[in-house]
């Protein structure tokens, strides 16, 4: 009776027990009783590094590691990876500890070098020629390109960086050019490849030949050549069809290039740099390393790359020679169609292979997104965020940008539709023929819509005419779908910018806003006058002629003036200069060109309005988004309702937030900008011929308007969270343009409260009248 108690508790738990047992017993067999080492095998004898350490061994480091080739350093050793301790020393009481110094970018303080740079070696008969024909067909797809003569014009090439050595001996252009690429490029580039301006070179290869190569390997890769005379062992690499040269080759060379220049005699610049590399640090010139070779083609000298069927050519890393441009733009024109087939070829097999994949999940195919490969819809999880689909038909939109309900189709829009309806007959034809062949007739609606999380869709009712091989026709429509994706997101490089630029606030005032001064004066003195921030505010009084005839007997501005004393008493080395002006018509311009002249070019302006409200955060987001010679910023400030209208019957809030119910950012206001002198001085020069022809543009454009017409910088314009402004009322000057002060009239009607709110209010007073 007991026993069989006993079995029926041990039962349940009798298969675990057996399990576990049975899992440790399969783990101790799978165990390799042989203890095999971790770390890397003994080091064999090394030669004297360029840096003053050993060289690292021409293996592999551990057999066991599984890293990429350019990830780590395969010299590294066990000892490099054992932790250390270091020892805490208290600074000296009486001694001030000293200020960390850090680096202007953070791949600079971690050791991260680009990829690769490509040195062209031109002359100056051929740099505006084949130098400027290589820059087009090289220059957009690589990191950097740099151009190497001995001499040049006067006149450099838009675009092209021309460094110049100031001698035509080749031997001393080619010391120099490794001179130089040692002295600026070696800390920032992992590969170096040097070709001559007769050479066409495919970039892809080029950067995928490297993306391959381990970064510390000696290579010298290129074409082999033999020496003139034989007299020298080992074989250089021949300068017609580039060589590629690794960064640790360099640093090894660096030590030993002046005695090269001494000591080596040689008629070719391209021979005279193997001898030095094969005679200082034993590397040869080789055309493959570990499995990737270096592909070239000789071509001939009147060869159509259209009809050149030789593999050698169309595997080409490089193509040499080039006699004329016109042969180097049609050489890119073929590789250019290569390069373009062959990503359309692994565009398709990655979506079969996507395909294929999703058939033997769970959901089967119905979880591969149409497009294949394309993120799928948005899917929106309010009311609010559900996405709107715009109708159009071939002439006409309907929606349009400011606000119309049907505009005409004209430039990109136009241009889009006719792209969008021709891409669709093109897919139906390749769909249905030749079993049918299909006409357009007409485009019955259209709708588009763009999600950002895939790009711009396409829903499109086409009336076509349907023709059979027996030659009967017959009119159907036919709705398809389409989508134009968002290509690869490129990070635009942008100049170097601090927060520690000067600011010059400056703030224009007219009669009717001096009664907001005060205000303006109190935010801006809690922002800048306590945190002694680096900026400086000056005042633009502006009078109209009656005002400034008066100016002596009733100074509209006295009250101002005599507060800015005030500030200037409260804190000591704050100063706030003023400027008067007199003018019947303050346009944004004549106000701004009096301001400029009495700045220097590199000052940095913000403009302000009276009723703004400006922060640290903004002053340092000023700084950061405007860049001289590059970018103006314009941002949008946060605008407060009425609080009459937005908090009817309530008691309205101390501070503004940025909630929907109390404003809304203002697309209808520049008036405030950041941008420099310089800059400003540039537009306005430029502007200076059509001035000639109507002075009244002075009055019709304004700062912003100026920037978009007369400049070529990036116009940057977006919503500015810490710029608030609160409600005023806004006069409109009738004398300004018509485009100007429309901008003024809707900026103050949409001010004035939400729908809802106006919608309220609305409410009340006709409740109110009915009673």
């Amino acid at each position: 009776m007991r026993l069989s108690l006993v079995l029926s508790v041990l039962r349940p738990a009798g298969p675990v027990a057996i399990g576990v047992s049975l899992g440790f017993t399969l783990s101790l067999l799978s165990v390799t009783w042989v203890e095999e080492p971790c770390g890397p095998p003994p080091r064999p004898a090394t030669r004297p590094h360029p840096d003053g350490g050993p060289a690292p061994p021409p293996g592999p480091a551990n057999g066991n590691a599984a890293r990429r080739p350019n990830a780590v350093p395969a010299a590294l050793g066990a000892d490099s990876w054992e932790p250390r301790v270091v020892p805490y020393r208290p600074p000296s009481p009486g001694r001030a500890a000293k200020k960390a110094v850090r680096t202007r970018y953070i791949s600079t303080e971690l050791g991260m070098r680009q990829r690769l740079l490509v040195g062209v070696l031109t002359s100056k008969s051929t740099l505006n020629t084949l130098g400027v024909a290589v820059n087009r067909t090289l220059a957009h797809r690589l990191e950097r390109l740099v151009y190497f003569t001995g001499t040049r014009g006067r006149k450099v090439p838009h675009g092209m960086t021309v460094v110049t050595h100031s001698d035509e001996r080749p031997i001393w252009n080619m010391y120099q050019t490794i001179r130089y690429l040692l002295d600026h490029y070696v800390n920032d580039f992992d590969w170096f490849f040097l070709v001559q301006d007769d050479t066409y070179t495919e970039a892809h290869r080029i950067s995928r030949l490297v993306a391959h190569l381990s970064i510390d390997t000696h290579l010298y890769l290129g074409r082999p050549e033999e020496f003139i005379g034989g007299d020298t062992e080992g074989r250089y690499c021949y300068g017609g069809f580039g060589y590629l040269l690794s960064r640790s080759l360099l640093l090894l060379l660096q030590q030993h290039l002046e005695s090269c220049r001494n000591d080596i005699l040689s008629a070719r610049p391209d021979e005279w740099l193997g001898r030095c590399i094969i005679d200082y640090t034993d590397v040869n010139c080789v055309e493959e390393h570990e499995g990737l070779h270096y592909h070239y083609f000789e071509l001939g000298k009147n060869a159509d790359p259209e009809r050149e069927t030789d593999l050698r050519f169309q595997s080409a890393f490089t193509v040499h020679p080039v006699l004329d441009p016109l042969q180097m733009y049609r050489l890119h024109k073929y590789f250019a169609q290569v390069e373009l087939e062959r990503t359309y070829q692994e565009i398709q097999q990655l979506q079969m292979e996507i395909q294929n994949a999703s058939s033997l999940s769970a959901d089967g195919d119905h979880i591969a997104t149409w497009p294949i490969g394309i993120p799928p819809p948005f899917q929106p999880k309010t009311r609010f965020e559900v996405l709107r689909w715009d109708y159009f038909t071939e002439e006409q939109v309907y929606a349009c940008v400011d606000g119309s309900p049907k505009c005409e189709l004209h430039g990109a829009d136009l241009a889009d539709v006719a792209d969008v309806v021709a891409t669709a007959m093109e897919e139906l034809n390749r769909k249905y023929q030749p079993v049918l062949h299909v006409r357009k007739q007409q485009l019955v609606n259209g709708y588009r819509r763009f999600d950002p999380t895939r790009g711009m869709e396409y829903t499109l009712d086409l009336q076509v005419e349907v023709v059979t091989q027996k030659g009967h026709s017959r009119s159907v429509t036919k709705r398809v779908h389409l989508v134009r994706p968002l290509s690869e997101v490129e990070i635009i490089p942008m100049p170097y910018v601090t927060e520690a630029s000067r600011i010059n606030v400056i703030l224009p005032l007219t009669a009717h806003d001096r009664d907001y001064a005060a205000r303006f004066l109190e935010a801006y003195a809690a922002a800048a006058f306590e945190s002694s921030e680096n900026a400086v505010l000056t005042f633009l009084f502006i009078y109209d002629p009656f005002e400034a005839q008066q100016v002596t007997q009733n100074d509209i501005f006295a009250s101002v003036k005599s507060q800015i004393t005030e500030y200037e008493r409260k804190y000591a080395e704050v100063k706030i200069p003023w400027i008067s002006v007199k003018t019947d018509a303050p346009s944004q311009i004549k106000v701004m060109d009096i301001i400029s002249k009495k700045h220097p070019v590199d000052t940095l302006f913000f403009v302000a309005g009276v009723g703004t409200e400006i922060t640290i955060d903004f002053l340092n987001r000023c700084r950061m988004n405007t860049i001289n010679n590059w970018q103006v910023f314009f941002p949008i400030h946060f605008q407060g309702y009425n609080p009459a209208i937005a908090y009817h019957n309530q008691v309205p809030p101390t501070t503004l937030d940025l909630l929907r119910d109390m404003g809304r950012f203002d697309r209808d206001v520049f008036h405030e900008a950041c941008f420099y002198n310089a800059d400003y001085m540039a537009a306005r020069t430029r502007m200076a011929g059509d001035v000639q022809e109507n002075e009244d543009i002075l009055e019709t454009l304004d700062i912003y308007d100026m920037f978009i017409k007369y400049s070529n910088l990036h116009v940057f314009r977006a919503v500015e969270p810490a710029l608030l402004q609160r409600y005023r009322h806004q006069a409109c000057n009738p004398r300004l343009s018509e485009d100007i002060y429309h901008r003024c009239v809707q900026s103050s009607l949409e001010g004035v409260g939400s729908r809802s709110q106006l919608a309220m209010v609305l409410f009340e007073q006709e409740q109110g009248n009915s009673t």
